[in-house]
């Protein structure tokens, strides 16, 4: 059952680091609690899901609680893994925006992968009232293609956009055969944002979590370039047991 509510929250969502900016103008209940928010995100943005999330308002995080696990929630766990100073941590799922999200103008700050570290600018730009008929939450404008998923963060994303961009880089046809076909990083069309149920996209299951496009659960996840090494090394896999 839909909660009712009266006005929505209009947020500008930006990827920091990248050039030009890639971003999404998204339109959300006032109802929403954080999780909602980040769900919102991954979809307007086109990320899949594959990875844990952090938001910071001040010195307070908000932060992933969904049952199961996901790899790259042992970065929290390690001394270099740069978070932000905080003094209290909350659950995502139990936390509403209205707690935090009060005044148009506001920025909160949303860390999607913990390894990689895709930081993004949450900027409340207007509280507005619900238009009736209107099917919230909904993709009002946006810019350029979200990066892939694994790509190593916007230092790894940059260096990718080279190597396909150069037809004679070493590792171009490696890199083409990775990405599945053609990638076109200032592609964008609103029309092709899609909104999934709330209640039907990532139910907890108790098992290993991964985002796939039906959500259903599994027992096991294959390793990401970027994840941290099983090994309990520290490093990225990429860096330690990869090539082992």
């Amino acid at each position: 059952m839909k909660k009712e509510f009266n006005q929505i929250y209009q947020f500008k969502i930006t990827l920091e680091g990248v050039k030009p900016p890639i971003w999404r103008r998204i339109q959300v209940p006032e109802t929403y609690s954080f999780r909602d928010l980040h769900i919102a995100i991954q979809d307007a943005m086109g990320w899949g899901n594959y990875h844990s999330y952090d938001f910071y308002v001040g010195d307070t995080c908000i932060e992933n609680d969904e049952a199961g696990f996901f790899i790259d929630d042992m970065w929290r766990n390690l001394p270099f893994h740069p978070r932000r100073p905080i003094t209290r941590a909350l659950p995502a799922s139990k936390t509403k925006l209205t707690e935090f999200i009060k005044k148009e103008k506001q920025k909160i700050r949303y860390l999607y992968d913990l390894g990689d570290s895709w930081e993004h600018i949450v900027h409340l730009e207007k509280i507005l009232p619900r238009k009736e008929g209107a099917d919230y939450p909904i993709c009002i404008a946006g810019k350029r293609a979200c990066p892939p998923e694994d790509c190593g963060g916007v230092g790894g994303y940059e260096n990718f956009l080279e190597i396909i961009e150069d037809p004679n880089h070493p590792e171009h046809k490696e890199r083409m055969e990775w990405i599945g076909g053609e990638f076109d990083p200032e592609y964008f069309d609103v029309k092709e944002i899609h909104f999934r149920d709330l209640m039907t996209r990532n139910k907890p299951s108790g098992k290993v979590i991964v985002g796939t496009e039906s959500y259903k659960p599994i027992t096991k996840r294959k390793i990401g370039r970027n994840d941290p090494c099983p090994c309990g090394s520290g490093l990225k896999y990429k860096k330690c047991c990869l090539n082992k």
